[in-house]
């Protein structure tokens, strides 16, 4: 058995910062005093007759009381009265600030400013003096050479909390940061070894360019997003971000070679030390890995001395000081999957991989099934909660990634450590460490698209604690030898059954489409097929990951014509998406190019054509032609709404027709003038706003009436009157927010529609 003496003490703890992060410090050291009592008393009653159950409950109210009182003194920074008065009065306040982390760019639209978010230590607001951490929201590019530990001026204005962490304010800052001084030598010098590594890798292609430094130092700012998705589906998010598991590959190396030169074991502690230290600053001494560090550390000791009794308790210490130390981490994903990764390493890899060895498996095959299988299990749970899937393929793609993570880790570091003196040599170790990356880069690619790759489940607590009920029970029942060939029976007998099915109908995109609104959130991206690998693509939402996926999944490689209905974010923002990895063979617009930033934004990657009513496109099977606006609009309530591009499209005999963001008036102008709007399919103009002109939605009376619209957005969209409408005209209304994406499909017996799903 496990020696579990100090997991009970370590869980409380963890679970009480938890709560406690969420409550206000009254009650957290309201509960810490309860817990510390009722340990005393309990302490006091058993002395003298010592139970192992009731020195358990007393281990669980001591971690309860430590994680509790921790948590409360750092929440009460948080509720300073003083701070609240400032945040209330909404003025701008000059701030100290200490960076905790590197600058993080956020998502943005085409078009736009950039943002940084920047986790800080606040040390000084306006008058006020405080000791808390905050959060900057940076609109100004000064922000993204800042290294941690940097002391910075600024002045913004100042935001509540959303609460659930130890952030006191938010700071929204549009001015540059005024550094003073330096941050350490450590900081300084995997600042340089960084930059290198970037420089290295920038030659080489995009998606092994951008996954090495994600690999070598958890650097993913070149780090493709459909890559990083693609990680995702197939359970690698780990080799891309630091993580215990890179800490625990390099230290597994170098323990082998120092034994392979029989080193003793304290001079391959010392070497294993040395190593960390490095690995350390390279990756930057940052919260998350400095927690890497430790949790890697223990999890290869355990496996390096083959005593996880040992290491358990150093497990469960770690943790709890950890917690006790910052309690922020309580609620932190990464730090639970570590924990759970590091304790699957020690609990079930070793019994794993001697079962399989005593079946007569290699040694070499034993651990590399045994490894990547435990931590998955042990995971699983966390990142069902996460994601709301479950990934079957997560197993058999981390086995086959495993060849090659050592190889690209290693050419990784050696080319950071060589840049800052020899740039060729430091050109040529990345060169060399982009082929195992490339490798990484196909397991993931393919991995993500098996069918049945990755099965729903619920999301959230309900869900993470649903399979970890689940997981924990069969684990216990397997080690009856019925139960194991119960579940492998039903297993094979499932995957027998369902995969031919997932094969021959894999569900997206079904066959014979015509038209896909893609669910791109608050925006408009449509996708007209036009061949075999190519489409016509209409707008392209207000973010690039989302259209980019979209045309991922139908498998849209060439894009014969773009079409801008205008030039609003929410239709243009997403437009690197479109061109990312795809020849464009063409760019069409309307006339009217306002607003100039969007139209701007367009034309740093294409030129645009811009065309009016009477243009016409054929390829592939598709007729597209511009009816309107028949004139320029001006003095409309949006006049860039009023000048959308309104297309009409002919496939396999179905008209489509897309009016962009057209409002009541470019409507009533494509009536006056007599314009051909009856289609089969509408795609509902401006996300289904109640702008629309009831003698126009007559006129089109589709049989399919597509909304691409947000979840929850501010804009009232789409108007419940107009769907009813489109209702009773005999229309199918179908929305992106409730379905995900939406396809039109032709069939024998007429239209049919598809949804995808979230």
């Amino acid at each position: 058995m496990p020696d579990l003496r100090l997991a009970g003490f370590a869980v409380a703890t963890w679970l009480a910062a938890l709560g406690c992060l969420y409550a206000s410090a009254p009650l957290g050291f309201g509960l810490a005093g309860t817990a510390f009592a009722l340990a005393a008393v309990g302490g006091a009653v058993f002395r003298r007759r010592p139970r192992g159950a009731a020195w358990i409950v007393i281990a669980l109210l001591l971690g309860t009381g430590c994680g509790a009182v921790a948590t409360a003194a750092r929440v009460l920074a948080r509720e300073s009265v003083p701070l609240r008065e400032l945040i209330e009065s909404g003025e701008t306040v000059r701030a100290e600030l200490i960076v905790r982390d590197d600058p993080r760019s956020l998502a943005r639209s085409a078009g736009q400013p950039p943002t940084y978010l920047v986790a800080v230590d606040v040390r000084q607001v306006g008058n006020l003096g405080l000791h808390a951490r905050g959060l900057v929201l940076g609109s100004h590019d000064g922000w993204r050479p800042l290294l941690p530990g940097q002391r910075v001026t600024t002045t913004g204005r100042l935001l509540p909390p959303r609460g659930g962490d130890l952030r006191a304010v938010v700071f929204s800052v549009r001015e540059p940061p005024e550094p003073h001084g330096e941050p350490s030598w450590a900081q300084r010098a995997a600042g340089v070894l960084r930059a290198g590594l970037q420089r290295a890798c920038e030659p080489l292609p995009d998606d092994a360019g951008g996954l090495l430094p994600g690999l070598v130092v958890g650097d993913t700012s070149r780090l493709d997003p459909a890559l990083e998705a693609d990680f995702q589906a197939t359970g690698m998010t780990h080799l891309n971000a630091v993580s215990g598991a890179n800490v625990a590959i390099v230290l597994g190396v170098v323990l082998f070679a120092a034994r392979r030169l029989r080193a003793g074991p304290v001079l391959a502690a010392v070497v294993c030390a040395v190593a960390l230290v490095g690995f350390v600053i390279l990756a930057r001494p940052s919260p998350s890995v400095v927690r890497a560090a430790a949790m890697g550390a223990i999890g290869l000791i355990g496996l390096a001395t083959g005593r996880p009794r040992a290491a358990l308790p150093a497990l469960a210490a770690g943790v709890a000081g950890l917690v006790v130390v910052d309690p922020e981490l309580a609620g932190d994903a990464g730090f639970a999957l570590s924990v759970l990764a590091t304790g699957g390493l020690l609990l079930l890899a070793p019994t794993w991989r001697d079962a399989l060895r005593r079946r007569g498996w290699p040694a070499g095959a034993a651990e590399a099934l045994a490894v990547p299988a435990a931590a998955q299990v042990a995971c699983g749970p966390v990142v069902a909660g996460l994601s709301g899937t479950v990934s079957l393929v997560a197993v058999p793609a981390n086995l086959l990634a495993v060849p090659a993570i050592a190889p690209a880790t290693l050419l990784g570091i050696a080319a950071a450590v060589v840049s800052p003196v020899w740039a060729g040599g430091a050109e040529f170790a990345a060169w060399l460490g982009h082929w195992p990356a490339r490798w990484l880069v196909l397991v993931a690619s393919y991995g993500a698209r098996l069918p049945a790759g990755a099965l729903p489940w619920p999301g959230g607590v309900t869900g993470a604690l649903l399979l970890g009920v689940i997981t924990v029970a069969l684990l216990v029942a397997a080690r009856r030898v019925i139960v194991r060939r119960l579940v492998a029976v039903i297993a094979l007998g499932g995957v027998l059954g369902a995969l031919p099915v997932r094969i021959l109908a894999s569900g997206w995109p079904p066959a014979g489409w015509l038209v896909v609104a893609c669910d791109v959130g608050q925006g408009d991206a449509v996708v007209l097929p036009a061949g075999d690998g190519r489409a016509v693509v209409v707008d392209a939402g207000p973010e690039p990951t989302a259209v980019d996926t979209c045309l991922r999944r139908l498998g849209v490689h060439t894009v014969v014509v773009f079409v801008v209905s205008h030039f609003h974010v929410d239709h243009i923002g997403g437009v690197a998406g479109v061109f990312r990895h795809r020849a464009v063979e063409a760019v069409i617009g309307p006339d009217f190019t306002e607003p100039p930033a969007g139209r701007r934004a367009v034309s740093e990657l294409s030129a645009v054509t811009n065309v009016g009513p009477g243009w016409t496109y054929r390829a592939g099977g598709v007729t597209l032609q511009v009816i309107g606006p028949p004139e320029l609009l001006h003095g409309t309530s949006s006049d860039a709404n009023n000048n959308s591009l309104v297309l009409r499209a002919v496939i396999d005999g179905r008209v489509i027709l897309l009016p962009g963001d057209a409002e009541t008036e470019e409507q009533h102008a494509l009536l006056s003038r007599a314009a051909r709007v009856e289609a089969d399919i509408l795609k509902v103009a401006h996300h289904g706003s109640a702008y629309q002109e009831p003698a126009f939605l007559d006129a089109v009376d589709p049989q399919v009436a597509l909304v691409s619209v947000g979840r929850d957005n501010d804009y009232g969209h789409p108007n419940g009157a107009l769907l009813e409408r489109l209702r009773r005209g005999g229309a199918r209304v179908l929305r992106t927010d409730e379905s995900g994406d939406l396809a039109a499909v032709a069939t024998g017996n007429g239209l049919s529609v598809v949804t995808r799903g979230h």
